[in-house]
C-alpha cells in the first residue's frame, strides 16, 4: 500500500483532465504524474532513500501535489510545514521531525536555509522557472516503492496552540482510509466534482479532504493565492466548484462578500469545515446564501485528521457529527471510564485514522495514546442519538472558586450579540478565586456596543459566576491559518 498509487490509477484514466488550477492556469493528472515521478528520480539521485523525511515549505502552487506525490512514489515521507513560519519554527519543525531534505519556495530562501543549516539539512529551491528550472534533466522514477499500511507516509505537526508543536506520524494505512472515508461516505465524491480548497494544503484536513480525495476520485482540486472572501467567490465562479472544504475563516468569508449576491453558485453543493469550530449563525447563514448544505466535523493531525462527521442524511447543526466509520469516539472522566450521554469529559478516539506516534516523542505519544485510546484535550458530551459536542479544551476550562466554567458556552452567548463578530474567554489568574472570566471581543464593522453592554448582556443570560469581570474591545483576535483562536497568545498579551 503507496498512498502514490491513487496518483498512478487516476493519471492512466483521467490523464487529460485538470487535476489542480490556480488562477487561470492548471496542470492535469497526466502531468502530475509525469512531474512526480521526475521529482522522486531527482531525490532519488541526489541519496533521499525510503523512510527519509522530506519537507515541503511552499505555498499553494501548482507543482505542490507532483512534488508530494513523487516523495511518496520514492517511499519517503512527507513533512509539509507553512511557509509563514518564521526561521525559529522552521528549526524546531525540521529538527523534531529529522528532515533529510526540504524544497522550499525561492521568496523563503534567507529563512529556510538559515534554519537548516545548522543541522545539515539539504535544500532545494522551487522558483518562478518552476520544475524544469528545479529538477534540471532528472529521470523518472516509474515504479512506486511498496509500502506497507504501518509504514509512514506524512508528518503532521500539531496546531502548537496549547504546547510545542509535535509531529504525527501518519501511517499510509490512516491516510488512505481516512481519504476513502471522504470520497466514498461523506460526500460520494466523483470525476464530476471540482473542490475548492480553503485552507492551505499544509494543513491536513486540505491534504485529506482536497488533494488526496480528489486524486482519488479524479476531481478538480482548486487552489487559492490568497484565503479571502473575494478570492474565494472568484474560483466559485470561475471554476464551477461543487464542494468547498475548509475552516470557519472561509465561510466567514464568502459570508461577508457584498458581491456575492451576483454569484451564481448553484453547482456548490456540499460545504465541509474542520479545523475549528463554525459558529451557528454562520453555517445557517451560509446555506441560505448558498442554497448548499454545510457539514461540520472533528479532527486532529493526530487523527489524520478526520475522527467524526455529521453526513449529508443524517446531521445534527451544532454537533461535530458522529464517529467516522471504522473509528470510535467515547466521553471519559479522569480514569478513562465512559460518562453517560449529556455528561461532559474527556474526547477519546479509537480506531483506523489514529496515528502511529509522536515522531521520536515515545513520553508524549505514551502520555496521549492509553490502551488503544487517543486523549484529545477536549471536552465533549454525546447525545442519546451519538452525536458529540466539543464543549471546551481542557487546558481552557475555568474554574473560578471551585466551580467550572466552560469558556466557548460564555462565547456563544458573546455571539448572539449584534454588534459582535467574534469572542474570545479566557481564565485570568486570581489570589482569592483561582481564576477570573475575562472576554476579548470583535465588533462587526460600525458597530459600538461598549464593554459594559456586552459584560451586562451575558450576565443576563448566564449563572451569576459564568459572565465576564472585564470585556476588552479590540480589532483583531489572534487565530491560526486554519481558524483556531489562539488563547495562549491571548494570554500571554494579558499578563504582557
Amino acid at each position: 500500500m503507496n498512498l502514490a498509487e491513487n496518483l498512478d490509477r487516476t493519471a492512466r484514466t483521467r490523464g487529460r483532465f485538470a487535476a489542480v488550477t490556480l488562477e487561470d492556469s492548471a496542470t492535469s493528472f497526466g502531468e502530475v504524474d509525469w512531474w512526480s515521478r521526475r521529482v522522486a528520480g531527482f531525490l532519488a539521485a541526489r541519496g533521499v532513500r525510503t523512510g527519509d523525511r522530506v519537507a515541503l515549505v511552499l505555498p499553494d502552487v501548482l507543482e505542490y501535489a507532483a512534488l508530494y506525490y513523487g516523495i511518496l512514489r520514492l517511499g519517503a515521507v512527507v513533512v509539509p510545514l507553512s511557509p509563514l513560519l518564521g526561521e525559529r519554527g522552521l528549526h524546531h519543525h525540521l529538527q523534531d521531525a529529522d528532515v533529510t531534505a526540504v524544497v522550499a519556495w525561492s521568496g523563503l530562501r534567507s529563512s529556510v536555509e538559515s534554519a537548516a543549516g545548522s543541522l545539515g539539512v539539504v535544500v532545494w529551491l522551487l522558483g518562478p522557472g518552476g520544475f524544469p528550472e528545479l529538477l534540471g534533466d532528472a529521470r523518472a522514477l516509474d515504479l512506486i516503492e511498496p509500502r506497507t499500511s504501518d509504514d509512514t507516509a506524512v508528518i503532521a505537526f500539531t496546531a502548537g496552540t496549547t504546547g510545542e508543536p509535535l509531529g504525527a506520524a501518519l501511517t499510509h494505512g490512516n491516510v488512505v482510509r481516512n481519504c476513502e472515508f471522504v470520497v466514498n461516505d461523506l460526500v460520494q465524491l466523483t470525476s464530476d466534482d471540482v473542490v475548492l480548497a480553503g485552507l492551505p494544503l499544509t494543513h491536513a484536513f486540505m491534504q485529506t479532504a482536497g488533494l488526496n480525495a480528489a486524486v482519488r476520485a479524479g476531481a478538480g482540486l482548486v487552489l487559492l493565492t490568497r484565503l479571502d472572501g473575494a478570492s474565494a467567490l472568484r474560483a466559485l465562479r470561475d471554476h464551477g466548484v461543487t464542494v468547498l472544504a475548509g475552516g470557519p475563516q472561509v465561510f466567514e468569508a464568502l459570508l461577508r462578500e457584498p458581491q456575492r449576491h451576483d454569484l451564481d453558485a448553484s453547482r456548490l453543493r456540499v460545504g465541509l469545515c474542520e479545523g475549528a469550530a463554525l459558529r451557528v449563525d454562520v453555517l445557517l447563514g451560509f446555506e441560505e446564501a448558498f442554497h448548499c448544505l454545510v457539514l461540520e466535523g472533528y479532527g486532529l493531525a493526530e487523527t489524520s485528521p478526520l475522527a467524526s462527521f455529521n453526513r449529508m442524511d443524517r446531521r445534527r447543526v451544532g454537533s461535530i457529527g458522529v464517529a467516522v466509520n471504522g473509528v470510535a469516539l467515547r466521553v471519559v472522566d479522569e480514569v478513562g471510564r465512559e460518562v453517560a450521554d449529556g455528561e461532559p469529559g474527556e474526547i477519546v478516539v479509537r480506531g483506523h485514522n489514529v496515528m502511529q506516534g509522536y515522531h521520536g516523542r515515545a513520553d508524549a505519544t505514551a502520555a496521549s495514546i492509553i490502551d488503544g485510546w487517543l486523549r484529545t484535550g477536549d471536552v465533549g458530551v454525546k447525545d442519546e442519538d451519538g452525536f458529540f459536542y466539543v464543549v471546551d479544551r481542557i487546558d481552557d476550562l475555568i474554574v473560578r472558586d471551585g466551580r467550572t466554567i466552560y469558556s466557548r458556552e460564555v462565547e456563544d452567548v458573546l455571539h448572539e450579540h449584534p454588534d459582535v463578530e467574534l469572542a474570545a474567554v479566557i481564565g485570568i489568574p486570581h489570589p482569592g478565586l483561582g481564576a477570573e472570566v475575562h472576554a476579548v471581543v470583535v465588533l462587526r464593522s460600525g458597530a459600538s456596543a461598549t464593554p459594559a453592554e456586552l459584560q451586562a448582556f451575558v450576565r443576563e443570560r448566564l449563572a451569576p459566576h459564568q459572565y465576564p469581570r472585564e470585556v476588552h474591545v479590540v480589532t483583531e483576535i489572534p487565530r491560526s491559518s486554519n481558524g483556531k483562536i489562539l488563547k495562549r497568545a491571548i494570554r500571554l498579551e494579558s499578563r504582557a
